[in-house]
């Protein structure tokens, strides 16, 4: 069975996770969709050039909204890194904009007939997978934001760095908001299975240091070169490869949960059909308080965006 996958905005992140598919083979068929067509189309020729090189070969087509009909999995990369610029570090400040121009790509999405599942990347991604949703009308478990696996990534490599191990010897979650009412659920965290909160103590952790780290770590990365794009793409193609290969692991992504009444990042089952199971965390009480109060945040906000978009 053919694998189809698109990216829909062609920018820094776009471009490196469609690098990622093709070069890696993750999909027989890419669909590459970009408001500016001579990116695309230059991004596409970049990639048939590359195929003689490569051990895969990826069909490629682009700006073909018709060739959604039958596509897997649709990664919304949509945005305006210029607008990221700002000194509060605030995904927000890419509102106006994404709110406007996904509500344009979601109707499209819609009419092409699209029933898969969606990956949304493009920021204030709770906020954005939520309007993904609404616009299409796919099933909330369809609709998915790459949320906090980012960021639990950042988190990882922080305790890591901290402790002298691989990252993937770190458990744990950021939860919350993809943004700055995220948080570090320390009761989640385990470094080669002992408790991060025991280790702290044993060597002088802070553990606020590492939570405000794992926050600001894209801040970071974006004052150096003005945009992101390795770690965000790799968690892109993770949640990709994950559907695509009905995996059936636990993620901390952006997911609707019906007791918060919102997208926020949460751990989920993700497989074939989206999410299948939804994780419940055994959370402090000063953790479930920080999570309603990221809950709260993304609620206004979402709700700010809806009534903008219907006007």
């Amino acid at each position: 069975m053919a694998r189809k996958v698109a990216v829909i905005g062609m920018g820094h992140v776009g471009s490196t996770v469609a690098h990622y598919i093709v070069a890696n083979g993750f999909a027989d068929d890419l669909v590459l969709i970009d408001t500016n067509e001579a990116k695309a189309k230059a991004d596409a020729l970049d990639f048939k050039d590359a195929m003689a090189n490569l051990l895969f070969h990826t069909n490629i087509t682009v700006n073909d909204y018709g060739a959604l009909a039958d596509t897997d999995v649709i990664v919304s990369a949509v945005g305006n890194i210029k607008l990221q610029d700002n000194p509060n570090a605030d995904r927000f400040a890419e509102l106006p904009f994404t709110r406007k121009a996904v509500a344009d790509v979601a109707a499209k999405i819609k009419e092409s007939g699209f029933n898969g599942k969606i990956v949304v990347i493009t920021n204030p991604v709770d906020v954005i997978t939520s309007l993904y949703q609404e616009i299409t009308g796919l099933p909330k478990e369809h609709v998915i934001g790459t949320g906090t696996l980012l960021d639990s990534a950042r988190m990882k490599r922080a305790v890591a760095d901290r402790l002298h191990v691989d990252p993937r010897s770190v458990a744990g979650y950021n939860l919350g908001e993809h943004g700055n009412s995220q948080f570090t659920a320390w009761s989640t965290v385990k470094v080669l299975d002992q408790p991060i909160t025991k280790l702290a103590k044993e060597r002088g952790l802070d553990l606020d240091e590492l939570d405000k780290e794992a926050k600001m770590g894209g801040w970071t990365v974006f004052q150096g070169k003005k945009y992101t794009s390795y770690g965000v793409a790799t968690a892109a193609v993770r949640l990709v490869n994950v559907i695509l290969s009905n995996a059936l692991t636990e993620l901390p992504v952006s997911n609707y949960r019906d007791e918060y009444g919102v997208y926020l990042s949460y751990p989920a089952v993700v497989g074939r059909d989206g999410i299948v199971a939804q994780s419940h965390l055994d959370l402090t009480d000063e953790e479930l308080a920080k999570l309603q109060t990221s809950a709260n945040f993304i609620k206004e906000k979402y709700a700010e965006s809806l009534d903008a978009t219907k006007k």
